[in-house]
């Protein structure tokens, strides 16, 4: 339940530059589902002259019945359209989708229903998923089509080659983190009396005073410099202290596409992580601990460095700004450090309607609302008068109000509306938490524009692959993944010396690593000019 809860609060406390909101355009054309449903609104509620029911496929975080939730419930008497729910564990969600497809047994429609690209492709080229621009065009989405008309960047990164948009996205242009970044103890920096390390030189200093000098003050040499589970929590991270923007496939400052394990910048992280691992400063149970025990270590005031998506999620107690946002720091590679920072929508569909779907246009009413301010409020913080209440309407000012029966604001939010725990269609935009920020937000929000914005780049659009580009591609990197996790834990442990780098490279090189590259220097080469 805590994970879900970071989940969902690190979407409300991403903010959204109103100015952002938006996205582009060109008027596609395409086939599209007839409607059998008549009467439907281009504006205004009920969106249905008469009543609709319509099946919807979503996961599901088990916090409370989707029936019953106000939220939804509300959602239905603006409408007219009921809802029956088709709902799956988030664990066990993608193989129910699967099978949903594999069926042909189909809902009406996906929400939050993580669509990757090579879905969209071949669902949509196959009829499944029905194409959403003509609706959208045709004016029952209105608040789409004003972010798709104000972006360019948003309807090109979710239009498939065959010039269609077959899902939506969450759309939140002023997000910064991909993940959750790593954080220093503030405790241990203010007991060595120390500034934050700028450079790898002076960040292995750092740990290894870490490891020596009893920061936390216990008498014993307990304290862990540095802790990962499997190095999936800072690998991205730490790649940019080597110039390299992400831990997949990434487009340089030029346009260059890179696959990062075979960057030299990445035989200089390897190089770091090994040196850190020979003196004991990275956390050697690394490759085998959950994040439950990495938090636990956390909790007993052992660690110096860590991910997470805030700081007192691993070390406990309340939100604090005693504990600071690692700054990136420079290694030998020119032009480091870099951060590879969220592009701003999401990199997978939340929304899709199938050719199943008796009115996709009210269907797209439907939806539109997410996008707007009254419908990211509704679904995010729950009708007014339950959770919060305006202090200036007006100025769309507004304050909480105490929590039904006492107990945690997030876990009863997560009883009153489906977006709790699962990335959902719609907007983070500021206005909705408006007067409800607290320092430590207002904090974040300063740690990350200091910190990661002026070296934030976005690592790689949302690009789409053809169907046979995508098979090829995801042949090779099933490959590849597998042997380049394996090799990292290797030459980060000593299993395998730095000195067969050369050996390593050749390798991967005939397991079709510059094959990858080129496929997707293709693709991007084809979003960057419209094609």
């Amino acid at each position: 339940m805590k994970k879900l809860r970071k989940a969902s609060s690190i979407v409300l406390c991403l903010t959204l530059s109103a100015a952002l909101l938006a996205a582009c355009g060109s008027n596609e054309d395409g086939g599209s589902a007839t409607s059998n449903v008549e009467g439907v609104k281009k504006e205004g509620f009920p969106i249905v002259d008469k009543p609709l029911t319509l099946k919807v496929m979503s996961q599901d975080a088990g916090v409370a019945d989707w029936n019953t939730m106000p939220v939804l419930q509300e959602m239905e008497k603006l409408s007219g359209i009921k809802l029956e729910y088709q709902l799956s564990p988030i664990d066990s969600f993608e193989t129910k989708k699967n099978l949903v497809f594999a069926s042909g047994d189909l809902p009406d429609m996906f929400y939050a229903a993580d669509l990757k690209p090579a879905e969209q492709v071949t669902y949509g080229t196959q009829g499944i998923l029905i194409p959403l621009e003509k609706y959208i065009d045709e004016g029952y989405a209105p608040n789409i089509k004003k972010i798709l008309d104000e972006n360019p960047d948003v309807r090109k990164s979710f239009t498939t080659p065959d010039g269609h948009m077959y899902a939506l996205p969450f759309i939140d242009t002023a997000a910064v983190w991909y993940r959750g970044p790593m954080w220093y103890n503030g405790e241990f920096l203010k007991a060595l009396n120390v500034e934050e390390p700028k450079t790898t030189e002076e960040l292995y200093t750092y740990l290894k005073r870490v490891k020596e000098e009893d920061p936390n003050g216990n008498g014993q040499q307990d304290e862990i410099p540095l802790t990962s589970v499997k190095l999936d929590d800072l690998r991205m991270y730490f790649f940019g202290f080597w110039g390299m923007y992400n831990e997949g496939i990434y487009a340089d400052k030029d346009g260059k596409v890179h696959y990062p394990y075979q960057e030299e910048g990445y035989k200089g992280y390897l190089t770091f992580m090994n040196r850190l691992w020979k003196e004991d400063l990275l956390d050697h149970e690394t490759f085998s601990q959950t994040g439950d025990q990495k938090k636990a270590k956390g909790e007993s005031n052992k660690l110096a460095l860590f991910n997470d998506y805030h700081p007192y999620f691993t070390l406990g107690g309340e939100p604090s700004t005693k504990h600071p946002l690692m700054t990136p720091v420079k290694s030998e590679i020119a032009d480091s450090p870099v951060y590879g920072k969220h592009p701003g929508i999401s990199a997978r569909g939340t929304f899709a309607i199938t050719s199943s779907n008796p009115s996709p246009e009210a269907t797209m009413r439907w939806i539109d609302y997410m996008y707007s301010y009254d419908g990211a409020t509704l679904f995010n913080q729950g009708p007014e008068g339950l959770l919060w209440k305006f202090k200036d309407k007006e100025n769309l000012v507004k304050e909480w109000l105490p929590v039904p029966g006492g107990g945690d604001r997030e876990e009863y939010r997560g009883k009153i509306t489906p977006n709790y725990g699962i990335l959902t269609p719609g907007i983070n935009d500021p206005d909705i938490a408006k007067g409800l920020r607290t320092e430590f937000d207002e904090w974040l929000d300063q740690q990350n524009q200091e910190k990661l914005v002026p070296i934030g780049k976005s690592p790689f659009p949302n690009v789409y692959l053809t169907n046979e580009e995508q098979s090829e591609a995801t042949a090779l990197l099933s490959d590849l993944d597998t042997y380049v996790k394996q090799m990292e834990a290797k030459f980060v442990t000593g299993q395998e010396p730095l000195e067969n780098w050369d050996k390593y490279i050749a390798q991967i090189k005939k397991m079709g690593s510059d094959r990858i590259v080129e496929l997707y220097q293709g693709a991007y080469d084809r979003w960057n000019t419209g094609q």
